[in-house]
Parts: C-alpha cells; structure tokens; sequence
C-alpha cells in the first residue's frame, strides 16, 4: 500500500512539472529575470554614462573661448574740461569717471556717456598739473603733481542705495590725505614724475623733479583721542642716484620696493624699507639692443612688474629668491601683442590678467599664470588715448584719439586655465623657478592660484602603487595557499576571516593609521625594514631545520595545517626585529635612521607620508584581491588537478602549470579591481598622507591625491567658480583613468579566459 501511494505521489510530481501551465508560468518567471538583469545592466551603464556626462557639462565652460564685443560708442563726456589723463569705472559698470589734465573729475553713464557730475579738484591758481599717478587700480586712488612741488591726491568712490527697490549710485570725490596740496618737494621744483601709495596708517608719495632730483615723501599717520580723522606727519628723504634718465616709477603696495626704470630699458630696483635712508638693490637693463620700454605697469598684487617696449612685447618681471636666500629680478614670461609700440598696460583687479593696446589701436587681453592670450581684437578710431577695465574684468571702456569712448562687454571667466597650466610646469610669482604646483587659495586677495593636476595625479599614482605593491603579493600568495594547498577545514575559518577584513570602514583604518600606525612607524623606522628581511629568514631557517624533526612527529601534522605551524615563527620573528632593531640603528645609521638618511642623503621625512599610507591602505585592499583570486583559484575543476597529478607532476608544478593558468583571468581581475579601489580611495589617504601636493619620488614623503583633493576642496569652493570647475576636471580625469584601466582589464581578461578555456 505504501509502495503504491509513493508512486502515485511521484506521478503526480511529474504530471505537475510536465504540465504546460507549470511550464508556462516558469518560462514567464525565466523571462522576467532575464530582462530584470538586463534592465539593471543598462540602468548602471546609464548611470555611469549620465555621471560621464554631468561631469563633462560642469567642466566644458572652462574650455569655451573668451570674446569681446562692443556695445556702445559715444562722443567723450565734457571734452571741452581737458584731455584724459586716467580713466575708471566702477563695480556694476554703470558709472564711469575720467579725470583730465585740468583737474576736473567727470562722472558719466557707461552705457551712454551721459553726464552724472563734473567735480574741479582742488588745485590752486596759477599753478599746473605737471605730472599724474595712480594709487593702484583697485583702489580709486589719483595723485596730480603740480609745478610748485605739491601733490593732489584724490579718491573717487561709490555709495549704492536702493530707493525704491530700485539701485542707484552714487559717485563721490573723497581727500585721503586731505584736500589741501601736500608738500612733496620743499624746494617747489616742479613735480615731473609721480608714484603714490596709501595706507590706513603710512603713505608714500614719490617724485621725479624738474631738476632730476628723486624726493620721498613718507607720511604717518597720528590719531589722538580728541581727532578722529588724525593727522600727517611727513618725512622726507632724497634717492642718492641719477635722476635725469628715470622714465618709469613704481611704487609696490608693501612700501618696501620702488622701481625705476628709463625708456632705455634701465631697471633699477631700491629698497626704501627704511624711508630715511633708501638703497639700490639691483640694477638690470631689460630689453634687446635698439627697443625702448614704452609702458610699465604693475601685475596685480605689486609682484611683478609688466613692461611694454616698442616692439610689441610685454614681458612679465618679478622679483625672486634663490636657494641662497639672494633676491634677482627674473623675465618670467612674454606676450608678443603686435608690431607696434604697447602705449598702455590695464591689470586686472582682481586676477592675474592684464589688457595691453598698442598705438595702432589693436588690443590684446592675457592671462599671466596660464600663459595664453585670450582675446585679440581690433578698435576703430585709431589710437588708443586712456583705457579701463571693470573691477569685475567682464568690460572695459576705451577712449580714441578721434574724440570716442568705445564700451566692450568681455566674457572671460576662466583665463586662469588652460593645457599648460593644468599639465606643465608653470613659473609663479616669487617662486625661483617653473615648477607643478597645487594651491587653489589662500589668505591675500593677490593671491596667484596654482591649479596643477600633475602633482595630484602622481600623487595618486603613487599612493596606489606602493598600497598595491603591499597588498597584492600578500592577497595573491595567500588566495594561492589557502585556495590550493590549505585544508578545507583550515580554509572555512581563514577565507571569512579575511573577508571579514574588508568590512572594516575605509574611516576607520584612515583614523588609526593616522593617529597610530604614522607615529609608531616614525618611532620604529629601522624595525619595519628589519621586519622585512627577519621574518623571512626566520621562516627560511625554521623550514631548514623542519627537515630535521623526526618523521613520526612532522606526520602528526595534517596536510594543509603547515601555515598553522609557521604562525609562532612569524610572530617570534617580528617580536625579534623590534628588539633588534635599536642595535641595528646604532651599528649602521648613528642611532638614528631618519638623521642619517638626512644627513647622508638629503632625505626628509614627515611623519604622515607614502609608507604610512601604503601600509594602510594594502591593507584595505588586500581582501577585495584575496577573496575574487581565492575564488577563482578554488573553482579550478579538480579534473585538472587530479590529472595533473596522476601525470606525475608534483603539487607546485600543477599549481604553476596549470592552476595559476586555469585561473588567471579571475586572478587578473583582482588586482585590476584591487588597482581601482587603490586609484579611488579617499578617506585613507586624506588622514594618513599630510595632503601635501608635492611631487617627490621618496617614500618618506606626503602627497595629495585627485580623490582626497576633491574631498577636501569641493565643500569650500564657490560653485561654478574656475577652481570649482577645475576640481569637477580632477574627478572627470580619475573617471576616465578608472574607464580606460578598467576596460583595458576586461579586455586582457577575456583573451585570457578565451586563451586556457581549453584546459
């Protein structure tokens, strides 16, 4: 009775599964499956390609060319009150102000030239403006020498208000120093030559006189309790050099440096830190045999200086320290603007960009740092007689010898940018020579930003090479033990014990590799190399003498139990590398290894650098590597080992020959995937490295890589600015580093599986 009831029951088993809705509903369930995992393959694919994208649409503004284009022309405000000796506008480009040979200030609209006020400068009668200079472009400052010795210095500002909702400005001529004339020289010679700088508490007018004399003038500022606006004490001192040959003069923001220079190309640089008593630093001539300077201005900051000659060069010169600690002037970069002589040189205010114009009215706009010109562009109605660009740099007005005021709309907001900034070495301000540097701001608003990527993809690179070359011989020879050789009930403990490690927060190892691992390796330098030869050659000597122990006691040990054994070896022989390793230092390195390798080799070390974060992070991708090449090495099938075996090959030639072989492709894929985790990690490498963006081959040193820059940089960058930009190109250039390493491997690792899939 039961026999016949179990065959029932298995009939009916078979009716069901044979049945064509069972086999239905299992073919629309295969189905559903089916374009369930293709659905999910595409959904990440276009996700990734979608990540591509948005990268590629945040980053292509900073490829775009800049432009110009004009978008009014009127006649000169007011013309009939003087020429223009200096022309400005202000923030919102909506007021605009020339100031003119006869001492009148005239407000006009920039849009229109429309007339907003005229204001007469205090200059008294019977005397005349003999010479002009300006305080610095972004401070509104105009200082007028006159012929009796005296100086006018002035300050156009702008108050907004909003009446209304509505924004109005409204332009403002303020004395500084005072709206009475300044004593400059006290012989009342005329004042020929003129350079000015204001301070909250110092100032300094200097001043080329009519019979060649160099006066400076040096003014403090004393407050009392009962004045609030204080008042000048001056101190005046006379340059000791020849006078009669001084074309240019300019004064640095720091009241430290003044610059003179003659239409020769005579350069002289004088120290006037101690008012009192000023000296020549340098003198240099900066131009080729038969050009003469025809226009010098500051770059913004006061750093370098931009000299115009009558070949149409501008060459940038600044002021650099060698290694010795010695000051020299330095020909940075030039711009060949055109064939005819620069009248004038516009810096930027903001950046470090300036607008050169030549005297057949051709203009040209560069960037310093990324050495390229931007815009070139031809001005109707001749030459060029004053011209201004707005704080912003996204404008300028222009005024010609035929009588206009040409207003331009600029679009320029990336000029810092390009090939060889990114790329190449670039020589800064200050700096002794061209060099990659990483340095998106800091606390001045003069500050040069130094955006290379270079030294945070080497940095990269170089974090993932020497976590790689910890992790993947310890993963690999391990998955190899433990897949092959290791007893199975060995082998159920260590393989998730392993894994297990991978659970570990990237935070975490980052913290203790920071907090810990970096002091304790500074502190036992000498025993991590020893630790390197010890623990071998222990292993080394306890397998020589292993052969000795009588054969009864060495069968006691199960096959595949043997890294059970060598487990007491290790650790004795790292215990023994820590206790031997101060005689070690004392014998070989003077007691000190890190003072050794300084002294003899010039070798620095920071605590925080490349061994830290190799030890680290290796240790972070030794299970990804591990677990994926344990697995491809287990899933050999047996019928290639076993034959193997019976063909009489031992146990490693059937690992080398054909395990390793069989399984190269899964274990290519581990260190590629291993490689990749190295490239990305971020939090290992922001905590254990310094964040150093130097580019030193030592591994005693810092570094900074693409993804920890990231991390660190986006939350503070202002968004859509070149730095935020620049920092979405540094994860587009480690997103397609990744897609081509990546696609490179799949590529290897299907000739490889296509090359022993017939083993």
């Amino acid at each position: 009775m039961t026999e016949a009831h179990s065959t029932q029951a298995k009939a009916t088993l078979f009716q069901t599964a044979t049945s064509e809705r069972y086999q239905r509903w299992r073919l629309v369930k295969d189905k559903m499956v089916a374009r369930g995992v293709v659905a999910g393959g595409l959904s990440i694919i276009l996700a990734v390609v979608l990540i591509f994208f948005y990268l590629l649409y945040v980053v292509f503004p900073i490829l775009l060319p800049s432009h110009a284009e004009v978008v009014g022309r009127y006649d000169v405000p007011e013309q009939a009150l003087g020429n223009t000796v200096f022309l400005s506008m202000e923030e919102q480009n909506e007021v605009a102000v020339r100031f003119t040979d006869t001492g009148k200030a005239i407000f006009f609209s920039v849009a229109t030239g429309q007339l907003i006020r005229a204001d007469a400068l205090p200059i008294p009668e019977q005397v005349q403006i003999t010479s002009y200079a300006h305080g610095g472009v972004d401070k509104g400052v105009i200082a007028f020498g006159l012929s009796d010795g005296r100086a006018v210095v002035v300050k156009h500002d702008y108050k907004l208000s909003y009446p209304g909702g509505k924004r109005v400005i409204t332009p403002a001529i303020q004395y500084p120093l005072g709206a009475e004339p300044l004593v400059v020289d006290k012989q009342g010679q005329a004042l020929t030559k003129l350079a000015v700088k204001l301070g909250d508490k110092n100032s300094t007018l200097l001043a080329k006189t009519a019979d060649n004399r160099m006066v400076l003038s040096s003014l403090s500022k004393k407050e009392s309790l009962f004045d609030d606006e204080g008042t000048w004490e001056a101190t005046d001192s006379v340059v000791e050099m020849a006078a009669d040959d001084v074309d240019f003069i300019l004064l640095d923001k720091e009241l430290r440096n003044l610059y003179l220079a003659s239409r020769a190309g005579d350069l002289t640089v004088v120290d006037i830190l101690d008012k009192s008593k000023p000296e020549i630093k340098h003198k240099l001539n900066v131009l080729n045999q038969g050009v003469q300077i025809s226009s010098m201005e500051f770059l913004n900051g006061d750093i370098s200086l931009l000299i115009g000659d009558t070949s149409g060069v501008m060459a940038q010169w600044s002021m650099v320290r060698d290694q010795q600690n010695h000051f020299s002037i330095e020909k940075l970069r030039a711009f060949k603007v055109s064939d005819a002589p620069i009248i004038t040189i516009n810096p930027e205010q903001r950046r470090k960009g300036m607008l050169a114009a030549d005297a057949n009215g051709e203009i040209g706009i560069y960037s310093s740092t990324a050495e390229r010109e931007l815009i070139k562009e031809k001005i109707a109605g001749g030459k060029p007689v004053s011209v201004t660009l707005s704080p912003r740099a996204n404008a300028m007005l222009l005024q010609t010898e035929d009588g206009k005021i040409n207003h331009w709309t600029i679009e320029n907001e990336h000029p810092e940018v390009s090939w060889r900034s990114l790329w190449h070495k670039v020589w800064y301000e200050s700096y002794p020579k061209p060099d990659y540097i990483w340095q998106s701001s800091a606390a001045s608003n003069d500050f040069e930003p130094k955006m290379s990527l270079t030294p945070l993809v080497f940095g990269t690179l170089k974090a993932s090479f020497y976590a790689m070359l910890m992790g993947v011989p310890l993963a690999l020879f391990g998955a190899i033990y433990t897949g092959y050789f290791m007893a199975p009930s060995v082998r159920q403990y260590v393989k998730p014990g392993v894994e297990i490690m991978g659970a570990l927060p990237t935070v975490i190892l980052g913290f203790l590799a920071g907090l810990w691992l970096a002091p304790f390796v500074e502190a036992n330098l000498t025993g991590i190399f020893a630790l390197l030869m010890i623990v071998p050659l222990s292993v080394m000597i306890f397998a020589y003498f292993w052969q000795f122990v009588p054969e009864q006691t060495r069968h006691k040990i199960p096959d595949g139990w043997d890294a059970v054994v060598l487990i007491p070896v290790v650790i004795f022989g790292a215990w023994l590398a820590f206790q031997l390793s101060p005689t070690i230092e004392a014998l070989c390195f003077k007691g000190d290894l890190r003072t050794w390798m300084r002294e003899e080799f010039g070798i620095g070390y920071d605590q925080r650098n490349t061994l830290v974060v190799g030890l680290a992070m290796g240790f972070a991708v030794i299970p990804m590597i591990f677990s994926i090449a344990e697995d491809a090495i287990f899933s050999v099938p047996k019928h290639l080992t076993t034959g193997s075996l019976a063909l009489g090959a031992t146990p490693w030639q059937t690992m080398t020959k054909v395990v390793l072989l069989t399984a190269s492709p899964g274990i290519f894929s581990a260190i590629m995937i291993g490689f990749g985790r190295a490239v990305g990690e971020t939090m290992i490498v922001l905590m254990a490295t310094g964040n150093t963006a130097v580019m030193d081959l030592s591994i005693f040193q810092g570094l900074r890589t693409l993804s920890a820059n990231i991390a660190v940089e986006m939350p503070e960058s202002e968004v859509n600015s070149t730095h935020y930009r620049v920092l979405f190109l540094a994860a587009l250039v480690l997103f397609m580093f990744t897609f081509v390493v990546n696609t490179l491997a799949e590529v290897i690792r299907q000739n490889l599986r296509q090359k022993y899939s017939s083993l």
